[in-house]
Formats: C-alpha cells, sequence, structure tokens
C-alpha cells in the first residue's frame, strides 16, 4: 500500500473513533492526579488560593476551546463542520468567518478544552506528551479531511488551502461571513461537549477532595455541571420530540 494510501486509511480509521481519544486522556490522566494528590510534596502548588487560581486556569483553557468550537460551528454551512463519525461530510467549502484564518478551528477548539483537562494533572511531562500525542493523532485525520476536500472541491480547495494556515490562526486574512450566527445547530451540536467538560472537572475536584480527605468542595463547579446535564436533557427532548431545533429547509 502506497503510503499516502495507508495514511488516508489510517486517517478515516482515526477519525471514526476519534472520540477514544479524550477517554485515554482522562484515563492517564486521573492516574497522575490521583498520584499528585496523595502525595502533596509532588504538587508545583503547595497553597490553596494558588490551586484554585490554577483550577480556574486550567477551566478556562477549556472554555476558550469550547467557544472557539461553538463559534465556528454556528458559523458553519450546514452539512458541514458536523459531528458524523462514519464518514467525511462537506456539501460546501467553508472559507470565510473563522474559516479564513485557518483550516481546521473544530481541532484547535478540541485541543484547548483538552489542554485544560491535562493541566489539571499538574504533571509538566504529561502536558508536554499530551500535547505531542493530539498532533500526532489528528495529524492523519487531517491529512484524510484534506484529501476528501481536494478531491471534492479541486482547485477552489487548493487555492483556500494555499493561503489559509492549518492550525496557526493568520488573523490578517480573516473575511466576514455572510451568514448569521446558527443558535440551533449550536445547541444541537454542543451540548455534549460543555456537560462532559463540566462533568470532567467536577469529577477531578471530587477525587481530589476525597483523596486529601478534606470536604472543600467547588460547589459553583458543581451547580454548573449540575445546570449542564440539565440542559442536555432538555436540548435532547427537544431535538427528538420537536422541531424548534430544527433548521428551516
Amino acid at each position: 500500500m502506497a503510503l499516502t494510501e495507508q495514511m488516508e486509511s489510517q486517517g478515516n480509521w482515526l477519525f471514526k473513533y476519534r472520540g477514544i481519544l479524550p477517554l485515554i486522556i482522562f484515563a492517564i490522566g486521573i492516574v497522575l492526579f490521583f498520584k499528585n494528590e496523595s502525595n502533596p510534596e509532588n504538587w508545583i502548588l503547595q497553597d490553596k488560593l494558588q490551586e484554585s487560581f490554577y483550577e480556574l486556569a486550567c477551566l478556562l483553557v477549556a472554555f476558550i476551546g469550547f467557544f472557539i468550537r461553538v463559534y465556528t460551528v454556528g458559523f458553519s454551512r450546514p452539512n458541514t463542520s458536523g459531528r458524523n463519525t462514519e464518514h467525511q461530510v462537506a456539501d460546501v467549502l467553508n472559507t470565510t468567518g473563522i474559516y479564513s484564518i485557518m483550516r481546521n478551528p473544530l481541532y484547535v477548539g478540541n485541543f484547548f478544552m483538552w489542554l485544560g483537562i491535562a493541566m489539571l494533572t499538574g504533571n509538566f511531562w504529561f502536558i508536554i506528551a499530551f500535547t505531542l500525542f493530539y498532533f500526532l493523532y489528528y495529524e492523519r485525520i487531517i491529512f484524510t479531511e484534506e484529501q476528501f476536500l481536494k478531491n471534492k472541491f479541486g482547485h477552489n480547495y487548493l487555492e483556500w488551502a494555499r493561503k489559509t494556515p492549518i492550525i496557526v490562526p493568520k488573523f490578517s486574512s480573516f473575511k466576514k461571513t455572510a451568514y448569521s450566527f446558527n443558535w440551533k445547530k449550536v445547541l444541537r451540536q454542543e451540548k455534549n461537549g460543555l456537560a462532559a467538560l463540566l462533568i470532567i472537572f467536577c469529577l477531578f475536584d471530587i477525587a481530589g477532595e476525597m483523596v486529601k480527605e478534606q470536604r472543600n468542595f467547588n460547589e459553583a463547579l458543581y451547580i454548573a455541571g449540575a445546570t449542564s446535564i440539565v440542559i442536555y436533557f432538555i436540548l435532547k427532548f427537544i431535538k427528538y420530540n420537536t422541531k424548534l431545533l430544527q433548521d428551516p429547509h
């Protein structure tokens, strides 16, 4: 099998099972987190206030990623920038808005979301390893997507790709999109990410306090997590039992 065919085959497989990556990160991260919490001398921040600010910084990094996803999905065209797992889907080529400054904003958003979680471990080398692994993992997926887009859109794709960076944004190239923000698409697609993000942060907080045999739980975080779960089920009910979240045809 030629190298390009092998990379494309691997990319298709990784694209289909790309949801596995978060589980791997979470599993390794929680082990390292328990190790640090069980041995406070290993934790780089000994002061409780510093630790609280660090956890807040982790949450901020994760939410930067979430808002990148929200912005991208909200301004993307129908049947693009979706959560499909079986195969690539793109009825049109997005080239304006955030897609005018980088070609893979959703993966950049995902990176910051999971970087925030990786940072919670307090393990510097794990954060570095996660960053390297993330880009190696998604390299194949991006290659496969670009092959698909090149075959479907031909010269239009090549011209856009020539002047648009893969992941590092070129803000001077920004072109305003002609489309209004689609809240319905965001609510349909991003409810999962918000709930999962807050639940994971809650689990880390609970685990840390239990290991240290303390009860300084972050009540505000738990309220946010519980609220996100309620919102998730409400939106799921609306999606499958009404037409409120459907786009007009």
